[in-house]
């Protein structure tokens, strides 16, 4: 590569950063949301997800798993004691059926994605019952999945696979790509996954510090790196595409600071930032969130795992 080419790469990528950290936060935190009832505890709050009543789904790491709040952050239900291993992601499909994930295996359980009616009814399972392989009825740390317009699955198998699984809406297998590496179409934990609203297929490969976005079929769209380091990724109905950066560093994808990006998902153009409260990130465990997604109005709902909190941004 001639040097002239190597200036310009390491501009572009200089320029890149700089935009990323350098937008505006409008947003507050809202305290004291949501409203837990005395004795509750939160565990590791990994994932969250709005349903189309203005309720807000939660996935924690304790018992029960499934955490239902209202608008105004009251607790309104709880359930999936006992079926999870290591709850990871979640997704509320348009007739508000649950999708979450069991990332891990142990005495015969997780491995698996489950389907859930809003009732708590197990409607659909996906792998095989603590069983990790890569075929097309095992998964190997599920991360998140998705539901398409038509009905389609896709799941990030990712945590030691790194794929995306498609299904079809009854369940059948229908294929899978991508491998680990750092190419295009390769992953380095895709750790999220969301659909725009033209169909394309964001990926959120955290450990390559880019979104991957292919059409359905699998196919290589384009990478985008201005977004940081995503563990994950939601997009609104408008297109308003929102990313979970709870890793960069000096280390880990330098240049970039951890927090909250939220931007254009038909351009790629990032808008706002809500850093990271964490006051030496270089030196301890990301404080901020894994997951996020926003409501209908605009809040902005931030997954911590480490700090086992759900944190709530209105706009100022």
């Amino acid at each position: 590569m001639r040097f002239a080419d190597r200036v310009r790469i390491a501009l572009a990528v200089v320029l890149v950063t700089a935009a990323a950290n350098a937008q505006p936060n409008p947003y507050r935190t809202v305290e004291g949301w949501p409203h837990v009832p005395p004795g509750f505890e939160w565990g590791s709050v990994i994932s969250v997800d709005p349903d189309a009543d203005g309720n807000l789904w939660v996935f924690h790491r304790a018992e029960p798993p499934l955490l239902k709040f209202d608008a105004s952050g009251k607790l309104l239900k709880r359930m999936g004691e006992g079926m999870f291993v290591q709850p990871h992601g979640l997704y509320i499909d348009r007739e508000g059926n649950l999708w979450a994930t069991d990332a891990q295996g142990k005495d015969g359980k997780g491995q698996q994605v489950f389907k859930f009616s809003p009732d708590g009814r197990v409607l659909m399972k996906l792998g095989t019952a603590g069983v990790a392989g890569e075929g097309p009825n095992t998964f190997n740390g599920p991360t998140d999945v998705a539901v398409a317009a038509n009905g389609d699955i896709f799941v990030t198998d990712g945590h030691v696979n790194c794929r995306v699984v498609k299904f079809s809406k009854d369940g059948k297998f229908l294929m899978s790509w991508g491998k680990k590496g750092s190419a295009p179409g390769e992953f380095n934990l895709p750790h999220s996954i969301a659909f725009d609203s033209s169909g394309r297929v964001f990926v959120a490969d955290r450990e390559n510090s880019r979104i991957q976005i292919f059409d359905q079929e699998g196919r290589f769209l384009a990478e985008w790196k201005q977004f940081g380091r995503p563990s994950g990724v939601f997009i609104s109905k408008d297109d308003t595409i929102y990313v979970a950066d709870s890793e960069s560093n000096a280390t880990r994808n330098p240049g970039f600071k951890r927090g909250l990006r939220v931007g254009n998902a038909k351009d790629g153009k990032v808008t706002a930032f809500i850093p990271d409260t964490d006051p030496d990130p270089d030196a301890s465990p990301s404080g901020a969130a894994e997951g996020v997604a926003a409501d209908a109005m605009g809040n902005v709902y931030g997954a911590r795992v480490r700090q086992k909190l759900l944190v709530k941004y209105a706009k100022q």
